[in-house]
């Protein structure tokens, strides 16, 4: 074994440590001895394979380095409990269902009153939730977790494993249409979900996926537990769950009053009432913080809200891998010509754009999934530049020396409008004339399935994605084959079918360390870079704010916004 960078290491400690460990765990303890893993990254990944922070924390000592800090779920409060807390989101784009949300405002409102199995924090590292530890066997192909005892819905019924897998079972079945598939369909099927006993249930994977944690984490903001047998289409009547909040009223279109759970199993929360209020975009959210008439709001941007940043709010910014994927159908003329699709990324000046939408407060992308802020981006792949001259020049091979016109489908959210004008102007200089509609987000998102979309059926569309902790659903939803059957692909708004794709993306999931995912990402990233199904021109900062006076809220980059630790003075 090397051991690396580490000079004085209590061997004694750390064997006892190691004692009973897995073989993945022991290959990432052994990737943080040899110095291939920083600090920072041993911590996140030791968390997601089922380390504890205890196990986690007495490695670092062992080797030499101590503490580990993380903000986890208890932001730094200084008010008082029993506040009424008036928070500003988006309006839900439909009924509020586990099985069909896909926007930012109802995944909010599930999020504060559902749990789910592994809490993500800011710096994504995991925590135990409703599950109290987890573990993946030696290829990473079956998770195996034990579920908290004592926890109650908020109808006080106790929840049980059943719960737990008629829950899993349902987001992964493919006659479900569950927006879940998005994440499940490529890895787990209803048959793959068993019950061991009365505290464990296991997951037996179509393939392995060393990063499934993710998977029952709020990344997968579906996935909240509703007891067994629930009927999903009259979750909007009662909103089952075992969060901190329960659902006091709720009016559609207009808002929410959430107020404490009184059967929750921990900590209560420490607002006695959450008011939403809820908007149809940023502005007027915005505007409702600078009159006083909220406390705080989910999400804005330094395009349309920039005077929250003048230092009169407490702004949370969160580096992350939050980015907009502008898709063109690739089986569709003219953009099933792949230079076609080139020429348009390199219409784009994505310097220009960060500059001027986001202050600072994004990086550019390079037309993959791959963020700079994962670990496993290469960051050795040149990136994309802004040529339009050579733009032009594959125009012409493409047969459309001309350019050609094309309609491009997008939605009211934060600085997407400002974005697509952005892009309506660059194509233009390369004889590309872009037809632009901007819709609301209901009208945009249709039923988020194909054929019944303007996002998934538009000849070009431009559409936001919140953050993961892991790229996995950027990978699978977006990019690989759509199967109707299996459910993988059911995001390809491009229609883009890739063999080689699909294989590369698949050997991402189940490679175990860093090493072997940065090689293959670049792989990954040099493909994309050479069809172009998808435009990543930048990550931009999450952003939220709060009243000077407000403190405790928590924001998620995924788009969460929980709010049981808030207060005010």
């Amino acid at each position: 074994m090397d051991t690396g960078r580490f000079k004085n290491i209590d061997h004694g400690r750390l064997d006892d440590l190691r004692s009973g460990r897995g073989p993945i765990q022991e290959h990432v303890i052994d990737e943080f001895l040899a110095g291939r893993l920083s600090r920072r990254d041993f911590l996140r990944r030791g968390t997601m394979l089922g380390m504890s922070m205890s196990v986690v924390g007495g490695i670092l000592a062992a080797c030499g380095s101590t503490g580990t800090s993380s903000s986890g779920s208890s932001p730094a409060v200084t008010g008082k409990a029993g506040a009424t807390i008036k928070a500003g989101l988006l309006v839900p784009a439909a009924a509020i269902n586990p099985i069909t949300i896909a926007d930012q405002g109802g995944l909010e409102l599930i999020g504060n009153v559902g749990e789910f199995l592994v809490f993500t924090d800011q710096q994504l590292n995991y925590h135990p939730w409703l599950a109290t530890s987890w573990s993946p066997n030696a290829d990473a192909s079956v998770w195996t977790f034990k579920i908290r005892q004592g926890v109650k819905f908020n109808d006080g019924k106790p929840m049980t494993v059943d719960d737990v897998v008629y829950s899993f079972k349902t987001q992964s079945d493919p006659k479900s249409s569950a927006n879940a598939l998005s994440v499940f369909g490529p890895v787990l099927a209803p048959d793959g979900v068993e019950k061991v006993d009365d505290t464990t249930v296991a997951f037996h994977l179509k393939k392995p996926d060393a990063s499934f944690l993710d998977a029952v984490s709020e990344d997968n903001y579906n996935m909240i537990i509703v007891p067994n047998g629930f009927d999903y289409g009259n979750y909007q009547k009662s909103f089952p769950g075992t969060g901190r909040f329960m659902m006091s009223s709720y009016t559609p279109n207009t808002g929410a009053t959430f107020v404490r759970n009184p059967h929750y199993w921990g900590r209560k929360a420490l607002p006695a009432k959450i008011e939403f209020t809820f908007y149809p975009s940023e502005a007027p959210m915005a505007a409702a913080l600078q009159a006083g008439a909220i406390d705080c709001l989910d999400q804005f941007s330094v395009a349309t809200s920039p005077q929250l940043l003048n230092g009169s709010y407490n702004v949370t910014s969160l580096k992350a891998a939050t980015h907009r994927e502008l898709s063109m159908r690739t089986d569709m003329h003219p953009f099933n010509n792949k230079l076609v699709r080139q020429a348009i990324a390199y219409s784009l000046d994505r310097p220009a754009i960060v500059a001027a939408l986001f202050k600072g407060q994004a990086e550019i992308g390079n037309d993959s999934p791959f963020a700079p802020i994962f670990k496993s981006t290469d960051t050795s792949v040149p990136q994309r530049a802004h040529n339009l001259k050579l733009a032009k020049q594959l125009l012409a091979r493409a047969g459309v020396p001309r350019g050609f016109s094309t309609p491009l489908l997008t939605e009211t959210t934060q600085e997407i409008p400002h974005f697509a004008q952005v892009v309506k102007q660059y194509a233009a200089q390369i004889g590309v004339n872009i037809a632009l509609t901007i819709e609301t987000p209901t009208k945009y998102y249709g039923t988020a399935v194909f054929g019944k979309s303007d996002w998934l059926d538009g000849e070009m569309s431009l559409v936001d994605y919140g953050a993961r902790a892991v790229p996995n659903v950027y990978l699978q939803a977006p990019l690989q084959s759509p199967n109707a059957k299996t459910g993988s692909g059911s995001w390809n708004a491009a229609r883009f079918s890739d063999p080689a794709y699909d294989k590369l993306s698949k050997d991402f999931i189940a490679a175990v360390d860093i090493s072997s995912q940065r090689r293959i990402a670049g792989q990954i990233e040099r493909l994309l870079l050479d069809e172009t199904p998808i435009i990543y021109a930048y990550f931009y900062n999450y952003l939220s704010a709060a009243q000077k006076n407000v403190s405790g809220t928590y924001p998620t980059a995924q788009g969460q916004f929980f709010l049981w630790n808030a207060t005010k003075t």
